[in-house]
């Protein structure tokens, strides 16, 4: 995985390449699809969810450069394994997810991998009142319209991963806050993910 996905798609960070080596993939995928741990593609979960393929995992974590000490917030939980990568990389991951069922399974992987000190909220994102700013965001559903509730939430120098649009059109995006009110933005390369629960939606016209 790491040396036919993961490097020929830029990433040479080698501490995202050691987090991926260190951390067991197949260990927080469906039983059913054990075989599919180290391929290239999208693998189902619980709750008509998805875990993203290996080399957009790996090209989110290094777009993000997270070093000890960064706070860091993580928007769709899933099977787990993105929240162990970033526990492993940083020191403080607050993690939320909408299905219980989600959350709670995850909570499971992480503790049998030994991972304890993960925050994991159960609740909507949209809807969510965070009471701190992060260094770190990692959004792991798309948002078919741009919005700036996630950029918000970022501290002053902080990174924000997210996939912005549908379809074709849809391209990753890292946000970083340059100062109180302003953000670089960096379309860093085109993809599609299944979009976020109650992610805001396309106005759609009526005749």
């Amino acid at each position: 995985m790491i040396e036919q996905q993961i490097r020929p798609w830029n990433v040479i960070d080698e501490d995202v390449l050691n987090v991926m080596k260190q951390i067991p993939r197949e260990f927080f995928v469906p039983e059913e699809y054990k075989d599919l741990a180290f391929a290239d593609t999208e693998i189902p979960i619980a709750e008509g969810q998805s875990m993203m393929s290996p080399k957009i995992e790996a090209r989110m974590l290094q777009a993000l450069a997270i070093k000890p000490g960064d706070r860091v917030l993580e928007i769709g939980t899933g099977s787990g394994y993105i929240t162990a990568c970033l526990d492993w990389l940083s020191d403080e991951v607050t993690s939320i997810e909408i299905f219980d069922s989600l959350s709670s399974q995850a909570q499971e992987h992480l503790a049998a991998f030994g991972i304890r000190d993960a925050k994991l909220v159960i609740d909507d994102a949209f809807s969510y009142e965070f009471l701190t700013l992060f260094d770190v965001i990692a959004v792991t559903g798309s948002l078919p319209v741009p919005t700036d509730m996630f950029e918000k939430l970022l501290a002053t120098g902080g990174r924000l991963f997210q996939v912005v649009g549908q379809g074709a059109s849809a391209s990753a995006q890292l946000v970083t806050r340059v100062a109180d009110e302003i953000f670089h933005r960096e379309e860093l390369f085109e993809t599609a993910l299944p979009p976020l629960i109650n992610a805001p939606e396309p106005k759609r016209f009526s005749f």
